[in-house]
């Protein structure tokens, strides 16, 4: 057996931050008062926003925890499970979490359909950790794609919809009071999860935004598409997350349907 005798403190520091991140996501969301019921109160919006924000904190966290254990020479295999194990919690378990508590719970059976659809995300998020351990060398060309839906990308886009159940009430609109936005949106998230949970265990390429923005140089499409996407965040402002986090998930079937529909391009490793 070997003993672990030494660990790198500030990666360290930088992936049990996510996992706080994702434990107090789960704690903020416990706190709804009643739900699954819509509308939603002003309350309970508010704890979703709030525990869709520390999603994304946790992103950030994450994020940093593998650039500063490069750049600090200290990457360890001690590292990298810590960071699977924090990963499961915070992409795995509350966003499925977070989207019990936002899908209606009217009738037992569509109640149980609801808890079986996010205990599935939890699974598939957990099945993807596994796979990206095991598949991922540490190679730079390993981290510039991904295969299949990373699991933060596919808990952003439910966090994103737990934030726009606030930022609809903030403005002066009427299908929000009459509870119209929220009917729409709690039943398509049932849908949405399911389908998450399966682009996560599929073979789907899905482009790593962070790193192929920082290393190298690109086309000059490709800095034009970076910017008008910052340029259309700033226009939509606080739609801005949720529809991107939304559109990042779709584009992996989108781009498999386009190859394959219109390019007649067959995909070399197959859907799952």
């Amino acid at each position: 057996m070997r003993r672990l005798r030494t660990v790198a403190v500030l990666p360290t520091m930088f992936t049990l931050g996510n996992l706080i991140c994702g434990f107090f996501a789960i704690v903020v969301a416990a706190r709804l008062d009643r739900p699954g019921v819509m509308p939603l109160t002003e309350t309970d919006s508010q704890s979703l926003m709030i525990g869709g924000w520390l999603i994304f904190l946790a992103m950030v966290f994450d994020a940093l925890d593998g650039q500063v254990a490069r750049l600090s020479n200290t990457m360890s295999d001690f590292g990298a499970q810590l960071d699977s194990l924090c990963d499961l919690v915070t992409f795995g378990v509350a966003p499925a979490f977070l989207l019990v508590k936002m899908c209606p719970q009217m009738e037992i059976d569509h109640s149980r359909t609801v808890w079986i659809i996010a205990a599935s995300y939890v699974a598939c998020a957990a099945m993807r950790l596994a796979r990206f351990n095991v598949e991922t060398d540490d190679k730079i060309e390993d981290h510039l794609h991904f295969s299949g839906l990373p699991a933060p990308a596919a808990a952003a886009a439910i966090a994103g919809f737990a934030i726009m159940f606030h930022t609809l009430r903030r403005h002066d609109n009427p299908l929000v009071y009459a509870g119209e936005i929220d009917l729409v949106l709690q039943w398509v998230l049932p849908f949405f999860g399911v389908l998450a949970a399966l682009l996560m265990v599929s073979r789907l390429p899905y482009p790593h935004v962070t790193n192929q923005v920082l290393h190298g140089k690109r086309s000059f499409g490709h800095v034009v598409a970076v910017l008008f996407t910052l340029l259309a965040a700033m226009v939509i402002k606080s739609y801005s997350v949720p529809i991107i986090c939304v559109a990042f998930v779709l584009s992996g079937p989108v781009r498999y349907a386009w190859a394959k529909l219109i390019q007649h391009r067959e995909q070399k490793e197959p859907l799952f």
